[in-house]
């Protein structure tokens, strides 16, 4: 394990075994795996780079825009370091993609949410600062996630996401033999009132931490289970997928507009050909 005195960004990173050379400005980060083999199917080309415990990178190109993919295992303490590591070897741009439950009625299985800000219920994000401080998406990312699905043809929703540390109890679901949490009973129903879209496990950390070292990120999801009206299938996470990927190359189109006409931020006076 590196010491404390030990410049980090120079080195293969000690989780991910990733330096460098092996990963493009922009990283698309799913929980799972074998989430990776889905979502390069869809790039121009691919070649894994490394492989050690949850994380799993892989870097090729989608429309010719260089890209990344890194699996960050189940929850925020595995993402954070995940961003981290990532960072430090230069990644600018994180676009979280993953599977999520909807708790809005109108919202339909094989749907994509497309976070807009977090709730912070995990616990992760705070060991890096105040719990007031907002999860919130960099806009531009939100802008090239709604372009990308705009022109897949994909249903989309936009809005705020909480993450929980907990599958069962932090998500209003009975634990073990019927256990359950303080307050899990009107968990959902709260959320839902406050017009909160879904929720999962990761967004939340990730965008607090891109935001604290001013980097971007943001995260679109598949819907796989609506909890107001029990649905649920596991399809549609190819959308997510292939929307994300396009929506880093929309970013790389974004930022060479910007570089043209001089400007600092993309606004709605630029426009990509």
């Amino acid at each position: 394990m590196p010491g404390d005195s030990e410049d980090p960004n120079t080195d293969v990173q000690y989780h991910l075994e990733v330096g460098p050379d092996d990963v493009a400005d922009a990283v698309l980060l799913p929980g799972n795996p074998d989430r990776l083999e889905k979502i390069v199917a869809c790039w121009d080309d691919h070649e894994f780079r490394a492989h050690h415990r949850e994380y799993r990178t892989a870097t090729g190109t989608y429309e010719g825009t260089p890209l990344s993919v890194t699996s960050t295992g189940i929850g925020g303490p595995s993402a954070a370091i995940a961003l981290e590591e990532l960072a430090r070897v230069g990644c600018e741009t994180f676009v979280r993609v993953g599977s999520c439950g909807a708790i809005q009625p109108e919202m339909a299985v094989g749907d994509l949410v497309i976070t807009t800000g977090g709730v912070r219920q995990e616990g992760t994000s705070h060991e890096y600062v105040r719990a007031d401080y907002p999860a919130t998406a960099d806009y531009e990312v939100v802008c090239a996630l709604v372009a990308a699905a705009e022109r897949l043809g994909y249903d989309y929703h936009t809005g705020l996401t909480m993450s929980a540390d907990s599958f069962y109890a932090g998500q209003g679901r009975p634990g073990f033999d019927g256990f359950e949490a303080e307050g899990s009973t009107d968990l959902v129903a709260h959320l839902r009132e406050a017009n909160v879209k879904n929720i999962e496990m990761e967004a939340s950390t990730i965008l607090t931490l891109a935001s604290i070292y001013g980097l971007r990120a943001g995260a679109v999801c598949t819907v796989y289970a609506n909890r107001e009206t029990g649905e649920f299938r596991t399809e549609g996470e190819s959308r997510a997928a292939e929307t994300a990927s396009l929506a880093v190359h929309l970013l790389a189109e974004m930022d060479r507009v910007k570089r043209e006409a001089g400007a600092k931020q993309w606004h709605a006076g630029l426009t990509l050909e």
